[in-house]
Parts: C-alpha cells; sequence; structure tokens
C-alpha cells in the first residue's frame, strides 16, 4: 500500500478534480485550490463523480484559494490560457519540498514553472482521460481509461515513482518514464493535428480524417518532423492509425473551447509547434496556415 500523501490540486475541474476525488477517496489528503466560491462550494459538498472507470462516488476533500502549507505533491490542472493567474495560489515558499507535477497541453510550460518554483521539483506528466466538469464539485468522467506517465529531468527518480504509486493507489494507470521530451513530444505530435483540424472546421475527427484525409496526413507529417528535430521519436503511420482507431464523434478540448466561447489553447499547442519548427528549421506549411486561420476565426 502507497504511503498517504498530501496532494495539493491547482484547478479542480474535469481533470484536477476526478484526481481529486480518487486521491480522497483512497485515504490521502487532498488541499483543492481554487477562487473563493470554488473552494467554498467543495468544502461544503466535496466532489461528486460520475464515471464508467470507478463507478458514481462522492469524496470529501479540502479546499482553499491559496495554498499555505508544504505538501508532498502539487498537480497542475488548469488549462494553459488559466496557468499564470492560477501560480499566484501557489507561493513558492508554502511549497516545501513538494513536486510540482503539470498536467498542461503544450510542450513549453515546463520552463516557465522551472523559473519560478524549484527546477529539480518540477516533474511534468501526460494525461490521457476523458473528464468534464459539469459544476463546481461535479464531474462526469467519460472514458474507460485514466493515465499518467511522470517525467521530469533531474527529478529524483524515487520521486517520481513514489507519486506513481499514490496515483495508482487511487486507481489511476501511472508510470514514471525515462524521458521528459518524449513524453511531452508523444502527446503534442498526436493533439496537434487534432485539435487544430476539428477547430479550424468545426467537425468531429471522424469527418475530419475523410473529408480532410490530405491535410490530416501532411500535419501529421510535420508534426512528427518537428517532433524528431526536438530529440523524441515519432511515427506517421502509427499516429494515422490511433485517428483511425478514434470513435468519429470524438472532439478535440479546443473544438470544445471554440464551441462554448472559451479562450483557446492555440498559442500553447499550434504556437509552440511554429516556435520549435523555427528553432529546427523544419518546414511546416500547413500547420502555419492552419493556425492563422483558427486565429483569423476570433475566437
Amino acid at each position: 500500500m502507497a504511503t498517504k500523501n498530501t496532494v495539493a490540486i491547482l484547478g479542480p475541474g474535469g481533470t484536477g478534480g476526478l484526481l481529486a476525488a480518487l486521491l480522497s477517496r483512497s485515504g490521502h489528503r487532498v488541499i483543492c485550490l481554487a477562487r473563493e466560491e470554488t473552494a467554498d462550494a467543495l468544502r461544503r459538498t466535496g466532489i461528486q463523480v460520475r464515471s464508467r472507470q470507478f463507478g458514481d462516488f462522492t469524496a470529501p476533500i479540502e479546499a482553499d484559494a491559496e495554498l499555505r502549507e508544504p505538501v508532498d505533491a502539487c498537480l497542475i490542472a488548469v488549462k494553459h490560457t488559466a496557468l499564470d493567474a492560477a501560480l499566484t495560489r501557489v507561493p513558492p515558499a508554502a511549497l516545501g519540498d513538494a513536486l510540482v507535477v503539470p498536467l498542461l497541453n503544450g510542450v513549453e510550460h515546463p520552463a516557465a514553472l522551472r523559473a519560478r518554483y524549484r527546477p529539480e521539483r518540477v516533474a511534468p506528466a501526460v494525461i490521457r482521460v476523458e473528464s468534464t466538469r459539469l459544476a463546481p464539485g461535479v464531474i462526469e468522467h467519460g472514458s474507460p481509461f485514466t493515465e499518467i506517465d511522470l517525467a521530469g529531468d533531474g527529478v529524483p527518480r524515487p520521486r517520481l515513482d513514489g507519486l506513481a504509486a499514490t496515483l495508482a493507489s487511487a486507481g489511476v494507470t501511472a508510470r514514471a518514464t525515462e524521458d521528459e521530451t518524449a513524453a511531452l513530444w508523444a502527446k503534442m505530435a498526436f493533439l496537434a493535428p487534432f485539435a487544430l483540424l476539428t477547430t479550424r472546421y468545426g467537425l468531429p475527427l471522424g469527418e475530419v480524417r475523410t473529408r480532410h484525409r490530405e491535410e490530416l496526413e501532411s500535419l501529421v507529417a510535420e508534426t512528427a518532423a518537428v517532433s524528431r528535430a526536438c530529440g523524441a521519436p515519432a511515427d506517421p503511420a502509427r499516429a494515422l492509425a490511433r485517428y483511425d482507431a478514434f470513435p468519429p464523434g470524438a472532439k478535440s478540448s479546443m473544438q470544445r473551447d471554440a464551441e462554448a466561447g472559451r479562450p483557446l489553447e492555440l498559442d500553447a499547442i499550434g504556437g509552440a509547434l511554429l516556435r520549435a519548427a523555427g528553432r529546427h528549421g523544419v518546414p511546416v506549411p500547413v500547420a502555419a496556415r492552419l493556425v492563422d486561420e483558427v486565429r483569423a476565426a476570433g475566437h
């Protein structure tokens, strides 16, 4: 059995709320960090989860507008568009020896977090899950899986293994990986074509992969080339097979944000891809055009 830990969750939305509830249910102490009105609601009602994988349950949690004590780990589960404002809830002096574990899309946020917190305690992670916040403290978990790959160049391996054990004790499929760049780019290489095309055309993946097949193949090839230039392996054929295996109704989170009128993670995904391509001299004409077209649409 994993040691009982204290875990802070910055951003108890679809992803953060699910992890908070799972950790609390398995006996860990959880402190959710959110706006005061959200924190009040969470303290009163806990977090209610409806899940295909874990069933329906309610878990009590603590909540505050700011971290006020050392914790074992702080999971950052806000979107990139809200990151700077959210980080004011986590003063560096309050963290103690905690691991800082961002679950964000993109590849540029680890450097920003290492500039703010202890670099050897920043452990970027990649999460695969479909989970939505319906209201404060009400989470609908739709995917039959919840998987996290932990990384962190310079983070002591025993710390990563310990956090993986904590997450596994809560029911998450968690593992520590050796290569941070490979882990982050593995997600980026899949997410960027998915997000850009579904958002640009306002279509689910099934229609994108048939009606816009040539663009999908070109974008996958461009993204794979950038990934390889950054030092991460990439397999375009395997990526295309993954898109083809996805449910046809699948939508990207960026597309859902566009439909709801929320800010898009366009810079964190598309912008970061173009900047990496520019640094390494990799031509990405399809990606550049799609980023421009999504931006011009004024989402």
